[in-house]
């Protein structure tokens, strides 16, 4: 058991009003342990297994599942008229993602993939020998592969900061930054073991030595309230189907209003332009929708644009507390088991990383057998559990005990 008990995690949620679920959403006989946002009905995966596995894909809840649906009728019934609808969820979509985390409409644009932000941004800054851009090991391999590319190709300098107990604190960022630095990168909430950066502190450093800051938010978007001027921070991207609740194929791409004329699309297409010109010429958009250069998945649009009027609907605030305390709670479990933990403690997101040390075959068929779903990482040596808003202390209890077993 953990040393969070049901008292102190009551405790914990109910200074944001998490406790008070209405009734007719969860019914008379549901408390706040079962159900702490009075949202796990919305979420049918919580019926048939134990899902503890967002950060690798996020469920549907219904509303997005019938968001899918009505799209898939549209293009059923009448895909032209579907089309139009979809340009107008477009704009939704664009809109209800910049008041939802802190944005100009003008500064997002929907790419495909996260990966697709932070390309767009190395080939418009004109990297030569002699910059050097600064990540750290906690990073997505994406990063990896496309600085080291850029090092082979223009010559420049990867500076990689090392963590240390599951840490990248930014003293060993300072360390690594200078004047030829053009930027810095991170995942602002790491895939490998959760670990979340100060943003606004690096947002800092970058700009006080001249550069600016890249944040792959595909792991943090959706499970915290979010300001993205607040922060400081340049760029950023996340993807709908994970935290997002959403399928794969819209990325919301942030660029600061600042930065658009210095930021051109690398590629082009018709869905880039504003005005029609003499003789087949044109006049590009010059907000952020110049990066949508063609048409893009629009049943993923559709699903985007619901789950963030269901995100604002459950709030983001009382998501943070309520999967950062039950990730608390698991994290102190596991520890207390044994496990070697890679999460360090008091670490405020959802996601918890440990090393298992065990028969990588066994801990899959016991995962199996108790019909739990988590992520095996790192040549299955690791277990990822991601803690969402649909999850309860059942579900922690549920794969502590499976882990008791391992022990």
């Amino acid at each position: 058991m953990t040393s969070m008990d049901r008292r102190s995690f009551l405790k914990t949620t109910a200074a944001v009003g998490l406790t008070t679920v209405p009734a007719a959403r969860t019914g008379a006989s549901v408390t706040a342990d079962d159900d702490p946002l009075g949202i796990r009905r919305e979420f049918p995966v919580t019926e048939k297994m134990t899902y503890i596995n967002t950060a690798y894909v996020g469920p549907f809840p219904k509303v997005v599942y019938e968001a899918a649906l009505r799209y898939a009728e549209e293009q059923l019934l009448n895909p032209a008229v579907g089309l139009d609808i979809s340009m107008e969820r477009k704009e939704k979509a664009r809109t209800k993602f910049a008041e939802l985390f802190g944005a100009k409409p003008e500064e997002i644009a929907l790419l495909f993939s996260t990966s697709d932000g932070e390309n767009t941004i190395t080939e418009a800054f004109d990297l030569k020998a002699g910059d050097n851009v600064v990540i750290d090991e906690l990073h997505f391999i994406t990063t990896f592969v496309l600085y080291r590319e850029l090092e082979k190709s223009k010559g420049i300098e990867l500076r990689i900061v090392r963590h240390k107990d599951g840490r990248a604190p930014i003293e060993a960022f300072e360390e690594l930054t200078d004047k030829r630095t053009r930027l810095l990168s991170v995942a602002w909430v790491s895939n490998r073991n959760g670990y979340r950066h100060n943003l606004r502190a690096l947002s800092d450093l970058a700009h006080r030595n001249g550069a600016l800051l890249f944040a792959d938010g595909i792991q943090a978007i959706g499970t915290f309230p979010v300001n993205l001027h607040d922060e400081g921070v340049d760029f950023a991207c996340a993807n709908s189907y994970k935290w997002l609740l959403s399928s794969w194929g819209s990325a919301p791409f942030y660029v600061r209003e600042e930065h658009l004329e210095r930021i051109p699309p690398d590629r082009f297409g018709h869905n880039q332009v504003a005005e029609n010109l003499p003789d087949l010429h044109f006049r590009l958009q010059s907000s952020a929708k110049k990066y949508e250069y063609a048409g893009l998945n629009y049943g993923a649009v559709a699903q985007l644009e619901a789950s963030l009027g269901f995100l604002k609907q459950v709030g983001l605030a009382r998501i943070e507390q309520t999967t950062v305390a039950l990730a608390r709670e698991l994290r102190e479990g596991i520890a207390k088991l044994g496990f070697q933990m890679f999460t360090p403690p008091d670490n405020p997101s959802p996601i918890v990383s440990f090393t298992h040390g065990r028969d990588p075959k066994r801990v899959k068929e016991l995962l199996e057998a108790e019909n739990i779903s988590v992520t095996l990482r790192e040549e299955n040596t690791q277990i990822r559990a991601s803690v969402a808003l649909f999850n309860n202390r059942s579900d922690i209890q549920h794969l502590l005990s499976a882990l008791a077993k391992l022990a």
